[in-house]
């Protein structure tokens, strides 16, 4: 669905033209090779890692030459996971590279190196040499696989101590997985997402849905890197363990091999090694005690790099991770509600995202005016099922730059009659919370970048 342009006048967070990828700079050095970016397509039907191995090779395989890495996949928490990560090892006195996706509102979020937001100059550079490489042996590399290789690029030319790598989608056939030897590698929450390239039909893959996406996932592991886990379905940690097997390598299982006990100050993570203390993180939502832990147990079963215990601890204040269940501040955007009202913003779009909201907000058991746009391709009742006992309002808004589902799709049993708006800020401006009240924009995190942006809140 979308609205007529008539409808949608000095919109601040609509863009007609910004491509799928919000790829778009300031800079005019960097735009020029955005553009070329945005014209890239994957061939319908092509899966695999050849194309990302052949333009590599024509690199000079940086991927071979990066300081040591921690790969991580999963459906949910992989990118908080890598914020654990990143502020523990900066904690102790270590320097990151980082690559995660999708960027929020500068393309330059996706490559960190060396601890610093990528700058536009060199940014310009590297993704200019890659897609002339690119196009120069006509090896038909995507969107991803030419920003993957610009990071591998960065991260092999200046010193670090560490590289954290977020995978995009999937993790068996995903770029970042030309990664020949990581430390470890680290596997969070897994759910259904993603269903047309992660279900489409393959030989020798397993039916069940669950089991397959658990196959793709732990498709990452690599021979005598620990494969770190949570603990899923039986049928999902057979899955798992037989990827390892067939890698060479082990898995160290939550509640196995490690565990997390929330208690009133924090929670507790204990494995072999012993038991540690930690105060509960700054990231909202016990999920993230999940994540912390993730994080600490890849740390702790890997021994490339030291990494303190009180590195550990101060992780837990340090990491951040935008528009993951974020309070906004005061901005242009949250200013337009009424003073004092709290106003969150959440990225997650699909059920087990829901169910995280619905736990972190039922433990202040405060209404909820839910402000959503999502893809026309999400389930619409991934967020509004799990929150609906406690939805003051619904308002759907448009994905800027992309279908979205309208009220209609939201018009569900037990929930507030959906209406519509033409954009957040107008959405904001009409809602009258009461008292306790609070505001959530969610079901996007394409939306989530614009909401960032409008309200001065970039990534940085």
């Amino acid at each position: 669905m979308s609205l007529p342009d008539d409808q949608l006048p000095g919109d601040p967070l609509r863009d007609p033209l910004r491509p799928n990828d919000f790829a778009l700079s300031d800079a005019p050095e960097v735009q020029s090779q955005l553009d070329r970016l945005a014209k890239l397509s994957v061939p319908k039907g092509r899966l695999g890692l050849d194309v990302i191995r052949d333009l590599c090779a024509h690199l000079g395989h940086p991927e071979r030459a990066l300081p040591p890495v921690l790969h991580v996949a999963g459906t949910n928490g992989k990118g908080s996971t890598c914020a654990f990560l990143r502020a523990a090892l900066e904690a102790a006195g270590k320097s990151v590279h980082v690559f995660t996706s999708p960027h929020l509102v500068r393309f330059n979020e996706r490559i960190r190196v060396a601890g610093m937001l990528i700058g536009d100059a060199p940014l310009a550079a590297l993704l200019a040499e890659v897609l002339d490489v690119a196009e120069r042996h006509d090896v038909g590399a995507s969107f991803f696989e030419v920003s993957t290789a610009a990071a591998f690029l960065a991260f092999s030319r200046t010193p670090a101590d560490a590289c954290i790598f977020e995978v995009g989608l999937g993790g068996r056939l995903d770029a970042t997985n030309v990664i020949p030897s990581p430390i470890a590698c680290g596997i969070a929450a897994l759910g259904i997402d993603h269903e047309q390239f992660l279900l489409s039909p393959s030989d020798d893959v397993p039916t069940d849905p669950f089991a397959r996406i658990a196959f793709e996932k732990a498709g990452i592991a690599k021979t005598n890197a620990p494969l770190i886990t949570l603990d899923y379905t039986p049928a999902m940690n057979e899955t798992v363990e037989v990827q390892a097997e067939r890698a060479g390598t082990y898995i160290v299982r939550a509640n196995s091999d490690w565990s997390v006990t929330p208690t009133p100050e924090g929670f507790t993570y204990a494995d072999h090694l012993g038991e540690l203390h930690l105060p509960r993180p700054r990231l909202p939502g016990l999920h993230q005690i999940q994540n912390a832990g993730l994080a600490i147990a890849m740390l702790r079963h890997q021994d490339a790099i030291a990494v303190s215990d009180a590195a550990l601890v101060a992780a837990m204040d340090w990491a951040r991770w935008p528009a993951r269940l974020q309070r906004l501040e005061r901005g242009p955007l949250t200013d337009l509600l009424p003073a004092g009202t709290e106003c969150w913003l959440d990225g997650g779009h699909n059920p087990d995202a829901g169910q995280a909201l619905a736990r972190h907000f039922a433990e202040n058991r405060q209404l909820i005016h839910l402000v959503i746009g999502m893809l026309a391709n999400k389930d619409p009742g991934a967020l509004i099922g799990p929150l609906a006992e406690r939805l003051a309002s619904v308002t759907a808004v448009p994905v800027p730059g992309h279908e979205w589902h309208g009220a209609e799709a939201f018009r569900q049993p037990g929930c507030p009659e959906a209406g519509v708006a033409a954009n957040v800020a107008q959405a904001l401006t009409r809602l009258k919370p009461n008292g306790d009240e609070i505001v959530l924009i969610g079901g996007s995190l394409y939306l989530a970048g614009t909401v960032l942006a409008a309200n001065d809140q970039a990534p940085d």
